[in-house]
């Protein structure tokens, strides 16, 4: 892939992806002392979530919405039958402007590109930082704080730190392995960095990404550089249509003659991980995901 074309698509799938790291300075996140500023003076709150992620945790702090986004996945049954607001990354502005919401809740990933368009409608969005598991955590002690719910979101970070704290604890003799992440959507894919949420997990988990001195979550495949590295394991996330990425990863597996020299191919250690568990931000699925990343990442321990 020369270099004009690898360019091309990086830009094409950062934009399908939504996950732009260039922020503006001075602002302000749904955390810390900003969510304090939510409530108070304020009227019961009416709270819009726009992702999946956004609302189970808040499903998690017992607080209801008047808003949640429109997604295939199932969302929590405390949510059933509010009105939905649109896909994640094209919100039904009518519709929210309609719902006379206090708050409206997306994620920092997506804050370059929503942000002028809730602020052209007069929408003021809160934009909450999951791209890491601890960033998720401090939302959520942030969140717990602005609508009282201290006591729930202590609960939370107590429980996910502590299965961070197993997990190291359980890798910590062994081995690290490398590690090369590709995120995939319909048509092309991208690789992920250890800034990206998923590249985060393997950190966490004692893997070594091959990708390194990176500042962005994700960028463009360079298969011949990539093939130099040798990870020992390649996983292979799907982002969007799932069925149709893993037939695409497939096909380029067997199409593309380089991949068979890598030993994570001639070893058998390619692993598709599940959206549910693997989304492109941090999410309550975190512990779930880190015992599936332990089984791929040291399989002498199943």
């Amino acid at each position: 892939m020369n270099k004009t074309i690898s360019a091309f698509l990086l830009c094409l799938l950062l934009v399908a992806l939504a996950a732009c790291s260039a922020q503006g300075s001075g602002t302000e996140h749904a955390d810390g002392e900003a969510e304090k500023e939510i409530t108070e003076g304020e009227q019961e709150p009416r709270i819009i979530s726009t992702t999946v992620a956004i609302t189970e945790i808040m499903d998690e702090l017992e607080l209801d919405l008047v808003g949640v986004p429109t997604s295939y996945k199932e969302l929590p049954p405390r949510y059933d039958g509010v009105l939905e607001v649109g896909n994640v990354k094209t919100p039904d502005l009518e519709m929210i402007r309609a719902l006379n919401p206090t708050e409206v809740l997306s994620v920092s990933t997506l804050e370059y590109d929503l942000r002028p368009v809730f602020e052209e409608v007069g929408i003021e969005a809160k934009f909450v930082e999951l791209d890491s598991l601890q960033e998720m955590l401090h939302s959520i002690t942030g969140l717990g704080e602005a609508y009282e719910r201290e006591a729930q979101a202590a609960e939370i970070v107590t429980r996910l730190e502590g299965k961070v704290a197993d997990i190291q604890e359980q890798t910590a003799q062994n081995e690290p392995p490398t590690v090369l992440i590709l995120l995939g959507i319909p048509g092309s894919y991208l690789v992920a960095t250890e800034h990206s949420y998923i590249g985060d997990l393997v950190k966490l988990s004692g893997g070594i990404n091959v990708v390194t001195g990176e500042s962005v979550e994700y960028v463009a495949s360079n298969t011949e550089y990539l093939q130099q590295s040798n990870p020992d394991v390649i996983l292979r996330a799907a982002h969007g249509m799932p069925e149709e990425v893993v037939e695409m990863f497939d096909q380029e597996f067997k199409q593309n003659d380089i991949w068979k020299h890598f030993d994570a191919v001639k070893n058998g250690r390619v692993y598709d991980l599940e959206e549910e568990l693997f989304g492109t931000t941090a999410n309550l699925a975190a512990a779930e995901a880190l015992d599936e990343l332990i089984e791929m990442l040291y399989p002498s321990q199943r």
